[in-house]
This record gives C-alpha cells, structure tokens and sequence, in this order.
C-alpha cells in the first residue's frame, strides 16, 4: 500500500493494518521528511488517544493529516505507533 499527497509516496508498506477503513502504516514505513509533529489531540472510545502530524511535501501543508496512536487501549495495540491519513491523502495499492 501507498499513502500519496502532493504528487509524493509519504508510506509505503506490504503491511498496513486496516482499522475502520483506515490503512494504518508502520512507523518505519513512513517518509518522515514529510512529517511534522502536531500539537492536536483526539480520543476514540476503544483506541484511546491519538496524536497528529501535519504533512509539509514542497511548499504545501496538510495540517492534521496524519494520526497515530502512542499508547493505544488494549484492544487496539496492533495498531501501536502505526500512522492513518486522511485530509485528500489517496491509499493506493
């Protein structure tokens, strides 16, 4: 699976977890150039709480269009670290 933004691969991994509809990439296949730290916080009932990046390819910014989950809840702790998109971010195959 490919996460694109911009024109540019920001992941890329044969191993993406799919949680309600969202492919979420392991840590070690993101580009992290792309990748800045965000301030925004979210919680999920049954994942817990969530983290955020902001996507920066060339001159454009995505804020938030990222997210993770540190130190998710029990039952989502397969998808620790693992980074989702959304915000106009296409999962291709």
């Amino acid at each position: 699976m490919k996460a694109i933004w911009n024109g540019e691969i920001i992941a890329e991994s044969r191993s993406t977890k799919l949680v309600e509809n969202n492919h979420y990439f392991p840590p070690e296949s993101i580009n992290s150039e792309f990748f800045q730290p965000s301030a925004t916080r979210s919680s999920c009932a049954w994942k817990g709480r969530a983290n955020y990046f902001n996507l920066q390819v060339g001159k454009q910014n995505n804020p938030d269009a990222a997210w993770f989950y540190p130190h998710p809840e029990r039952e989502a702790s397969e998808i620790k670290d693992h980074v989702a998109f959304w915000k106009g971010v296409e999962i291709e195959e």
